[in-house]
């Protein structure tokens, strides 16, 4: 599961990706949550933008207002889902991010670990959409980031952001063959676990 992560100075970090940015500051967040509005790239014909959109997808058979937007989808069922088959077929997008937060749970402790590549490069969640609403593919855990979760975010490189992102290919097939990068992690504090705390000394290490 990703929950939480951060990004910094999306515009930036996009501005020789995109066309445009429509919606979005160049701020910093430390803390990204479900239920804001955060930068996503989508694609269009005319060239890619950088847009805000907010994190949670309600799912297609919800009837009922308080059914919880679903923040993550399963690869493993990604084509399989009603939620979410027809999204990976047409509405791909890239979630941008410096890295991501998750819990290791020993006995009834949580420690929050900070998530960023090895090689410091920005991060590219895949992500899908609906509408101005988004959520965030996740994967098995790979390599040592299993050591702290069972799960984590499918990641895309710089040089595949157009194959993912152009719907005459094959998502599902794609995601399901694509070697995320590496990632190293480590221990932050718990003011993490509040969302409203948002400032640079949640990454520091612990």
């Amino acid at each position: 599961m990703c929950g939480r992560y951060v990004i910094t100075k999306p515009v930036s970090k996009t501005e020789k990706i995109v066309k445009k940015a429509i919606g979005v500051e160049n701020d910093d967040n430390y803390n990204a949550h479900p239920q804001q509005k955060l930068p996503v790239i989508k694609q269009y014909v005319n060239g890619k933008t950088l847009e805000g959109l907010e994190w949670g997808l309600t799912p297609s058979w919800a009837k009922e207002k308080n059914i919880r937007p679903l923040i993550n989808a399963r690869l493993e069922t990604l084509g399989e889902k009603i939620s979410f088959k027809n999204l990976i077929k047409s509405y791909r997008c890239l979630v941008v991010a410096d890295g991501y937060y998750e819990w290791k749970k020993e006995k009834n402790i949580k420690t929050p670990h900070y998530f960023k590549r090895q090689d410091n490069e920005t991060i590219f969640f895949a992500g899908i959409f609906k509408q101005k609403q988004f959520c965030i593919i996740t994967q098995e855990a790979r390599s040592n980031v299993g050591d702290i979760h069972d799960r984590q975010p499918v990641i895309i490189n710089k040089k595949d952001l157009n194959h993912y992102l152009n719907v005459k290919n094959d998502g599902v097939d794609f995601l399901n063959s694509y070697e995320s990068p590496e990632l190293k992690f480590h221990p932050v504090g718990r003011n993490v676990n509040i969302p409203t705390n948002n400032n640079e000394n949640l990454i520091l290490p612990k």
